[in-house]
């Protein structure tokens, strides 16, 4: 019996040992990001800094996520926030920005313009017309920062050897049971298999979170205007920037993003949407992810221990070593990522599900050529069609300024 079933099942036993290996390689690089990130030099102020913010609608806490990039340590930056729509709601909240912070230099662009199928670079190439510095920071609308994000995310561009500096990000589910399982797929699988791939020396990866680069270098690239047709708009920046022969630096900053999806179907249209990139840049990588889902091998590690006992009693004792190290090691991981006691048993029993939604997404993402983003069906390979995703022109162009 316990013959047949090695022969038959030497697959869930490989992958088994796999999955507690990688479980516990997480462990270790995160353990080993937060030595670096401890360990990490304050910088001096660095040259004078341009924060592009490509936004579209009113998402929840966007007044208080612009906020805290208005109150940074840099002695020199500018706020440049930019929607494609004059009716847009996010147009309120800009306004709203501009009379809490009169000090601080914050514009923003109403453009029309459309330039591709990826509609956030159109913003970001409407966005770079009116910056007025040599660094550009490009982050996402659902970032909050610290005080000193600027002053160290563009510290390395002081090296003439780096092109672009990017970041990680940790998540808070705001809006119920959903968005906390969206917050595990950041801190518990993402962010940890970024670590783990960091740790072996991969710098292959741009992240929205944040990604600064000098004026300069977007230029030689060839502008956004390059990105304006990709999906992977983050990912494929930065490699652009590699071709040049500059190095991506993965800062020890750790920014904050809400995940703010309160059903099923907007959290799988999001997930899908990332793992469906994730392919289109790394096709090898996310053939192989399912060894990252770990529970499920677990589980299959402790009933092979069980079944092989006997005949097999080697074999068995090592399954049952790795499948009790790798639970203990994703126990440790989700303590570790949860920053603290708060919620650590209530979102521990997210775990399968996290898990089995994962899978499945992933057997999802291995198919179809589109995603959906912000309503949009945009495609994943790069197309010159962007006929379909274009909008009636506003009348006018608008800039406002605070200062």
């Amino acid at each position: 019996m316990q013959d047949t079933l090695l022969h038959f099942y030497w697959l869930p036993t490989a992958l088994a040992f796999g999955a507690a290996a990688y479980a516990v390689l997480a462990v270790m690089a995160s353990l080993v990001s937060a030595a670096r990130a401890a360990a990490a030099e304050r910088p001096a102020a660095p040259t004078s800094v341009s924060v592009l913010k490509p936004l579209c609608g009113a998402e929840p806490r966007l007044f208080e996520n612009l906020a805290t990039f208005c109150e940074q340590t840099h002695p020199c930056f500018e706020l440049i926030c930019g929607v494609s729509r004059d009716d847009d709601p996010a147009i309120a909240i800009v306004h709203q920005l501009q009379a809490a912070y009169p000090r601080c230099r914050i514009s923003l662009v109403v453009d029309p313009r459309i330039h591709g199928t990826n509609l956030k670079v159109s913003n970001l190439i409407n966005l770079a017309e009116w910056a007025h510095h040599d660094v550009f920071v490009l982050a996402d609308s659902d970032i909050a920062v610290e005080a000193d994000y600027l002053m160290r995310v563009c510290a390395p561009l002081s090296d003439a050897r780096v092109g672009i500096v990017t970041c990680l990000y940790r998540a808070k589910g705001i809006a119920g049971y959903w968005s906390r399982v969206g917050a595990q797929f950041i801190n518990e699988w993402f962010v940890p298999s970024v670590r783990v791939a960091h740790l072996f020396g991969s710098t292959r990866f741009g992240f929205g979170a944040t990604l600064a680069l000098r004026r300069t270098t977007l230029e030689r690239i060839g502008g956004f205007q390059r990105l304006r047709n990709t999906l992977a708009d983050d990912f494929w920046l930065a490699g652009h920037v590699r071709e040049l022969g500059l190095q991506t630096v993965l800062s020890p900053v750790v920014v904050e993003t809400d995940v703010t999806e309160n059903t099923l179907g907007a959290l799988w249209d999001r997930e899908t949407r990332w793992l469906r990139t994730i392919r289109s840049v790394n096709r090898a990588g996310f053939t192989f992810l399912f060894v990252t889902i770990t529970l499920p091998w677990m589980l299959c590690g402790a009933w092979l221990a069980y079944a092989l006992q006997g005949a097999h009693a080697m074999l068995s004792g090592g399954l049952a070593v790795a499948t009790v190290a790798g639970i203990a090691a994703r126990v440790i991981l989700h303590s570790m990522m949860r920053g603290g006691r708060d919620g650590f048993w209530r979102d521990l029993a997210l775990l399968p599900v996290r898990d089995v939604l994962l899978f499945a997404q992933w057997v999802a993402g291995s198919f179809g050529s589109t995603v959906v983003w912000r309503g949009v069906r945009v495609p994943v390979v790069e197309t010159e069609n962007a006929a379909v995703f274009r909008r009636e022109p506003v009348e006018a162009l608008e800039v406002t300024e605070g200062h």
